[in-house]
Order: C-alpha cells, then structure tokens, then sequence
C-alpha cells in the first residue's frame, strides 16, 4: 500500500518535521501482536532508542508491548507513557548509579547486565535499599551479521556484553551476591538485519550455551535475544511491514528453549521506521558544475544517519508530477557530509516544493540535535492533520 500524505495540510507548518503515519504503525502492532502471539511463551517489547515521541509511545503501549531501555531518561519517558514497570528491561554498558537507582526504585522487570563491575554496583545498590535486582546476563554471542560495521553488536570486538568464555565465571560470582536474582541470558548481534540466516546463527550459539548451563544443572527463566529486525529502506512502499512471521517462525523453530522458558525480544526500527518521514521544503535548486544541488531547510540534524551510516533513505517530490532530474539533495548544514543522496532521480523541482524523506521513522527524531543552532523539528501524526 502506496503512503499517501496530505500535503495540502502541510501549509503553514514550519518545516522540517517528522510525519508519522499512525494507521501504518497500528497495523504494524497488529502484525507483530498477531504473529508473536502464535507462540505463547514469547514477549514483545520495544526499543525506545528507535523513537521516544510520546504519541507513538502511547500508541504502542495500548497495543499491549513492554518497554527495553537503555539509559534513566528512557525509563522515565516509558513510565511517563504508561508502560508498566514489570514490562521494561534496562540495558546499556554504562549504567550510572542514578539510572539503576531509578530502576530499583520503579520496580522494574529487569537490568540486561553487561560486565562483573556492573553486576557488583546493581548488587551494591539494591543492598541499600534492601532489595532484590533480577538481571539478565548480556552475552556477547561472537555472531557476524550482514549489517553495517555500526550498528554491528554481537561480535569478540564489540564493546557489548560478556563473552562466552567469560560467561560461568560471571555466573558463579552472581551465584555469591545475596542482593542479584539471575533470572535470563540476554543476546543482541546488530541492526537491520534483513538475512534469517543470521538469526539462527544465534539461535544456534544460544542452544550451545544453554546446553553447557544445563550440564549445571542450571535453567534461567528468561532468554532475551534483542532486536536487529530490518527494513526496506529502499522500496518502503513495497513492504511497509516487515516480515515478522518469518522472524518469529524463525525462532520457535531453531531456537531449543526449555519447558517454561520465556523468550523477549527487543524490536525498535522494525516497529516505527517506515511511519516516519522526514518533510522538508526546497530553499534553492543550486546549478554545479557537473551536477544540481537540491538544497533543502533539513539537515542531517534532523537525519543524520546518511551522514554518520552512509545510509539509504527514498526521497521523494510530494508538489511536482513533471519530468525526472537528477540532483544531489544537501542540506544547509556546515559540513560536506550534510548529503542526504547523491544522483536522486526526482521529479523536476523547485523553490518552496515539499520533500518527504522516507523511512525515518526510527533513529530520526530521536537523534536529532540543535547542530548549527537550529531548532528541533516538530513532530505531527496523520490524525492531528486530517
């Protein structure tokens, strides 16, 4: 289903801001929800660093997700939006004594620990407030993914996690400390991942692992295995939905889970991405010497993952039907890497034409900055502008 915007609302909104197409982040929820809910041990929340808006966290709260966090500000935006605290999981590598305080204190499910150090502070922690914290091991599975470098999570050379050989000696010092209830494993290998294949390469390390814990007679309760589920950046009208079916199918059958056990994922830009666009107008059609600059009022401010990913965003003319061009869209930003596409193909533009950049949905807003001075753009959804 093509996306159809509503640009004779757009007048007389300050551009740029971020649109978001709630009818298709519903029926996005209502695919995961009806997909994950064939498997009734699995557990779906979703990654706030994707996007914090707070109208889409309302809207994905009532559709029933938990929340994964990674950082005391997303746990207060995700309470602030009515998850529940025995839905959010806490991760992150550099947990500082505020946040976990604030995890301890709102009660939440629980913290994806990252490393002995972190283990002993949440211990410390909770012993003065005479509490148990339930965390879950962040293992570094050593799994490759075909992915950009990045956004790469799961490898020995990634800062993320405990690796496998470390992982008995982690838990035998957990076992020691009267204040940390051991409750999962937790795994995350990277983002957009588009490759099944890659999945149930983790699946399989997962099944290694726990067949050495199980030779310890050692069962946890959870298994967390993140997100990383991708998208169709380059064709979002194609496919608007990911394939959740055969993400989830892809787990229930490779992954070896024992009686009771339960499975959460993490997903963030599979659930938000293709939503969102970015709306901005022409300021100047700048002739080149070889090529034309479209210059746009947005910048990588508002979408910088072009500039820090080299990332593929569709971007398309939502004033003109004439004849293609070609131009270099830019933004006005100080800096050469301010490019959102080089040699796009787009309907012959001009001064004042409305530019909707696709897919931002997830990793737009939420990491937007005041670079340069400007201000953050606003965010809209399709029923505030009907």
């Amino acid at each position: 289903m093509k996306t159809s915007f509503p640009v004779d609302s757009f007048q007389g909104i300050k551009t740029p801001f971020y649109y978001y197409d709630v009818s298709l982040l519903r029926r996005t929820l209502d695919a995961i929800n009806r997909e994950a809910k064939r498997y009734p041990n699995f557990c779906v929340h979703y990654a706030l660093k994707a996007n914090v808006n707070p109208k889409l966290l309302g809207i994905i709260r009532t559709e029933g997700l938990g929340a994964d966090c990674v950082s005391g500000g997303e746990i207060r935006a995700a309470l602030q939006a009515g998850f529940e605290p025995d839905k959010i999981v806490f991760a992150g590598v550099g947990k500082t004594d505020w946040e976990i305080n604030s995890g301890l204190d709102h009660g939440i499910f629980c913290f994806n620990v990252e490393s002995i150090p972190e283990l002993e502070v949440v211990d410390e922690l909770a012993r003065a407030k005479n509490q148990i914290a339930s965390v879950a091991l962040r293992i570094n599975p050593n799994v490759g993914v075909h992915t950009h470098a990045h956004i790469t999570t799961g490898l020995a050379e990634n800062k993320f996690g405990i690796g496998m050989d470390e992982m008995h000696r982690v838990i035998d010092r957990a076992s020691t400390m009267k204040h940390i209830r051991l409750v999962g494993l937790h795994f995350h290998i990277g983002s957009q991942i588009t490759d099944m294949g890659d999945f149930v390469a983790l699946c399989n390390r997962i099944n290694e692992l726990q067949e050495q814990l199980y030779a310890r007679q050692l069962i946890v309760d959870h298994i967390n295995v993140g997100g990383g589920l991708g998208v169709d950046y380059r064709h979002p009208d194609r496919q608007p939905i990911p394939d959740f079916a055969a993400y989830f199918a892809t787990y229930h059958k490779h992954l070896k889970l024992r009686p009771d056990q339960t499975l959460h994922f993490e997903l963030g830009r599979s659930v938000v991405a293709q939503c969102g666009s970015l709306i901005s107008r022409v300021v100047f059609i700048k002739q080149g010497v070889h090529k034309q600059f479209m210059i746009l009022d947005a910048g990588m401010s508002d979408l910088i993952r072009p500039a820090l990913y080299q990332a593929l965003h569709r971007i398309e003319n939502l004033s003109s039907d004439q004849p293609v061009e070609t131009y270099d869209v830019v933004g006005p930003i100080c800096e050469s890497s301010d490019v959102f596409g080089k040699a796009v193909d787009l309907n012959r533009s001009r001064r004042g034409d409305f530019i909707a950049i696709r897919s931002a949905g997830a990793y737009g807003e939420t990491m937007a900055s005041h670079y340069n001075c400007r201000e953050l753009p606003a965010g809209y959804t399709s029923e505030e502008l009907i």
